[in-house]
């Protein structure tokens, strides 16, 4: 269905779809809900809606099917690619009254509504000795339905895997309100299509994922971590290939540039890193086999010419953790006047991640930007941040050529355009190139599970 990009909707309707006043037409509300964390340019919505039930969710959008409205799902509004915002106008319906959480010890799984934060639910399940585990920068703000939207990881999908890896079953209300459970609270099944799958990583555009039941694992007895510098990024990433490569499987493998360790000393009064190319190692197990493990990764590191080995005690984790957390933050007040340009996120075989390493860098050079690197190498992640001055209209177009040419050479390598982020709207320029002939597959999916276009529109899938 084609739209006036400049229309506006009536939403009055949302008042009798949810109780208790839950839905803002106020301007300076619906502000709020623009943009999200991107650079991308965000857009007013006609109304914020707030269900409380999967039931109230199905009337809202049976109800904006009936009229044509765009619905654009968001939870924490952490995104980086601009998956939260309403590029259509229409309605922003939050999940962020759906936050029941229910407990199943037992099992190693719990049941939570799409609006639970991340480490919210990992300080509930910490009394029972568990936790969902990929581990994100965001967690403080990210909630499940925004991380199954996304197939979201971070610092632990290198040992645990992605959100999708831990998805046993879902609730999601497609665009005409059919209210559809995906999945079985189960660690296997073969029984038909995994239409869970399908909603995993979807952003919201076949349906409103409600609820979610995930699978746990348990805390890990011994924790042991090592800050180690190297002469060079490719020595960096060299050993995170060859460490990978020899079957050693650790709990987060961290690669961070120079840049990006001044820029982080700059933030921090309370913590200082040595100024060259670092890897955080961090190594999981129940029991004394780590100390093995964590001499063996050492060994690699030497014969990738490190330059020192500081081991960290488990009081100095959280801190060391926190400050890689705070790389954002630390990238945007690093030069006053100046912002992010936007935040890559690419993903290549282990074995390329030298390549891709000093792609970035490379080109970063020769466009002369202000370039900062930070990646879960482990599992072959990289991200990658310009700082422009953003009254530099020619500044800024340099940041987004290098983010075109870096993900380029990602599928070049055999990678993929986004590795936890999503596609929202940054993406979609890569999908054909990456995708080929399967994007129309893709296409008819969404034309069956939305046939009238307004599940989060603008998002994923190019236009034709």
């Amino acid at each position: 269905m084609q739209r006036d990009p400049d229309s506006s909707y009536d939403c009055t309707f949302l008042d009798d779809a949810v109780t208790d006043g839950r839905v803002a037409h106020g301007t300076s509300v619906r502000e709020q809900y623009a943009s999200d964390e991107s650079p991308h340019t965000g857009r007013v919505p006609d109304a914020v809606v707030w269900p409380a039930s999967t039931d109230e969710v199905a009337a809202v959008l049976a109800a904006a099917n009936e009229r044509g409205v765009p619905v654009t799902p968001r939870s924490g509004g952490s995104g980086l690619e601009g998956n939260a915002i309403p590029t259509a106008g229409g309605i922003v319906l939050s999940t962020a009254e759906m936050d029941h959480v229910e407990v199943s010890p037992d099992d190693m799984q719990v049941t939570v509504g799409a609006g639970v934060v991340y480490d919210d639910l990992n300080e509930r399940l910490a009394s029972h000795g568990l936790r969902f585990a990929p581990g994100i920068s965001s967690g403080d703000v990210a909630t499940i339905g925004g991380m199954v939207a996304t197939n979201a990881s971070g610092f632990n999908a290198v040992r645990y895997g992605e959100t999708r890896d831990h998805v046993r079953h879902l609730e999601a209300v497609t665009a005409d309100g059919r209210v559809v459970d995906c999945g079985r609270g189960v660690v296997k099944t073969s029984a038909g299509y995994s239409l869970k799958d399908l909603f995993v990583g979807s952003e919201g555009t076949l349906g409103v994922v409600t609820e979610v039941t995930l699978g746990l694992v348990g805390i890990p007895e011994y924790r042991r971590a090592a800050l180690v510098t190297f002469p060079s990024r490719v020595d960096a990433s060299g050993a995170v290939a060859d460490a990978i490569g020899s079957a050693l499987v650790p709990g987060a493998i961290e690669f961070i540039d120079t840049t990006a360790i001044k820029m982080l000393n700059a933030y921090h009064d309370d913590v200082s890193f040595e100024e060259r190319p670092t890897l955080i190692i961090e190594l999981h197990a129940n029991n004394s086999g780590i100390e093995e493990d964590l001499a063996f990764a050492k060994a690699i590191c030497e014969d990738h010419g490190m330059l020192s080995w500081e081991a960290a005690g488990e009081e100095n984790l959280d801190d060391i953790w926190q400050a890689r957390r705070d790389k954002y933050p630390a990238t945007q007040s690093y030069r006053e006047g100046w912002e992010v340009a936007l935040v890559g996120d690419v993903v290549v075989p282990i074995s390329r991640y030298p390549d891709i390493v000093e792609e970035v860098s490379r080109v970063s050079e020769e466009l002369d930007l202000l370039t900062s690197c930070v990646g879960h190498a482990g599992d072959g992640n990289l991200h990658f941040t310009s700082l422009v001055d953003p009254d530099d209209e020619e500044m800024v177009e340099r940041a987004h050529e290098l983010n075109e040419r870096v993900v380029r050479k990602a599928i070049a390598l055999g990678g993929t355009s986004t590795g936890e982020h999503g596609v929202g709207i940054g993406k979609r320029q890569f999908m054909a190139e990456e995708h080929g002939q399967a994007l129309d597959l893709m296409r008819s999916v969404k034309e069956t599970f939305d046939p009238n276009g307004i599940l989060n529109p603008g998002k994923v899938l190019p236009d034709v």
